[in-house]
């Protein structure tokens, strides 16, 4: 089994120095607002979305360098903290728009320091952010990173109101997963390729690679929804208890008939506050083959991801960019 320690092992010590140019690049004055940074920061998890720049930056080095030497520049760097703290401040405000009181185990910000300070923190990281590559002068990345932002946005208020009306369909769900997850992932692996200078189809190459990891990467984390032994962090079927229709579901409702159509909708409207409904369509999900073929859609945007990258040369680099699908298939957490 592939595992996250192992992808980061070709740039163990370049992920050590971007841990302390974030250290050394984003603080506060204020003590609290230090405080509640340090805390935010200290639980940015995996770091995949750092991983995928400085992997996409290496494997495209257009100099070729000793495959076994390459570093990371500092613009890389400052590319990667870009994508890094646009994914924590989301997740800020994800939380406090879904009343979120955990994050990886441990209370989230709004849960710690109320709503409104958390929603102050993440646009203080935004803020910060922005105005560091900003400062750095280097245009190109902030202009590439700018409607990022917005598709992020776009997706959250998609989601939101698919989740009040209870009418998501295939090509929403698609919509709302590559708007809120893919589309930035897309952008960390582009903006790998666009640090060192890499051909303009290089940059798309790892764009199209970043998106299919991160179409993946979110049917991954709906699928592992309906397991309740997974290790998330999040109690399972958080999904259907905020009303959310996910892949798995819609793989089921599209071959019900139309009243057994009804029943699930009437099902996922109670789910929040009756655990008998909660089970029975949790139950339709896991009978009715929607993990299977919510699976066999990840495995295929994984091996479109494998196929993009396939065309560089074999260094450590790319086999970790490779590593990185297999994980994502394979990953629990």
């Amino acid at each position: 089994m592939i595992t996250i320690d192992a992808i980061r092992q070709p740039i163990g010590e370049d992920l050590k120095a971007f841990d302390q140019f974030v250290a050394d690049n984003i603080n506060a004055e204020g003590e609290l607002l230090q405080e509640m940074l340090t805390y935010a920061l200290s639980s940015r998890g995996k770091g995949v979305r750092p991983i995928l720049t400085m992997l996409a930056a290496l494997t495209c080095m257009p100099d070729r360098p000793n495959p076994e030497s390459r570093h990371c520049s500092k613009r890389t760097y400052l590319a990667a903290l870009i994508m890094e703290m646009i994914h924590t401040a989301s997740l800020i405000h994800d939380d406090v728009l879904d009343s979120a009181d955990e994050r990886r185990g441990k209370p989230s910000v709004n849960a710690k320091w109320q709503s409104n300070l958390a929603i102050i923190l993440g646009d203080y990281i935004l803020a910060t952010t922005m105005a560091l590559g900003m400062a750095s002068a280097q245009y190109d990345i902030v202009s590439y990173v700018g409607s990022a932002m917005a598709t992020l946005c776009e997706g959250e208020i998609l989601q939101s109101q698919h989740a009040r009306n209870f009418d998501t369909t295939r090509g929403d769900y698609f919509d709302i997963i590559y708007q809120k997850t893919a589309s930035l992932l897309g952008v960390c692996a582009a903006l790998g390729a666009l640090s060192v200078g890499a051909a303009r189809e290089d940059v798309e190459r790892m764009r199209k690679y970043g998106e299919a990891l991160g179409m993946a990467f979110q049917i991954q984390d709906d699928i592992l929804d309906y397991n309740r032994n997974n290790n998330t962090g999040k109690p399972a079927n958080n999904d259907l208890r905020e009303h959310k229709i996910t892949l798995p579901l819609i793989e089921v409702m599209e071959h019900a008939s139309d009243d057994e159509r009804k029943e699930m909708i009437e099902l996922l409207k109670r789910c929040d506050e009756d655990e008998a409904a909660l089970d029975t369509l949790h139950a339709k999900v896991n009978n009715g083959g929607g993990i299977e073929r919510a699976t066999e859609t990840m495995q295929a945007y994984l091996s479109r991801a494998m196929h993009l990258v396939s065309k560089y040369e074999d260094t450590p680099y790319r086999k970790a960019l490779i590593d990185l699908c297999t994980f994502v298939a394979e990953r629990d957490k």
